[in-house]
């Protein structure tokens, strides 16, 4: 039996239940939630950088959309309130679109 000891989506107990396999899990206390979220935005950037096509990337980057939802809410804001300060950010600093690749800074 293959141990996996990681955070899984919602339904994947649900899903494996409907193979007919048994399973072993448990609710993570708010500290091991915190600390999983990490571990699993870890785990799903890994595999962003190792795609190799445009589809492949898009899914984990929805991956990545669904953690970024999952730590907003840790830290009491929401997907929404989170957007407004990325584009407050975007706004005040730029964003990525040009593609600037900063080499040095002279100091006086």
């Amino acid at each position: 039996m293959p141990t996996y000891n990681k955070l899984v989506r919602d339904r994947i107990p649900e899903i494996i239940e409907s193979t007919n396999k048994i399973f072993t899990s448990r609710l993570l206390t708010d500290d091991e939630y915190r600390s999983e979220i990490n571990k699993k935005m870890h785990e799903e950037l890994a595999e962003y950088e190792a795609t190799t096509t445009n589809g492949d990337a898009v899914e984990e980057l929805a991956d990545l959309l669904e953690l970024i939802h999952a730590a907003a809410a840790l830290h009491d804001t929401t997907f929404e309130e989170l957007e407004k300060t990325r584009m407050d950010k975007a706004k005040q600093r730029g964003g990525f679109d040009e593609r600037i690749y900063l080499i040095e800074v002279e100091d006086d």
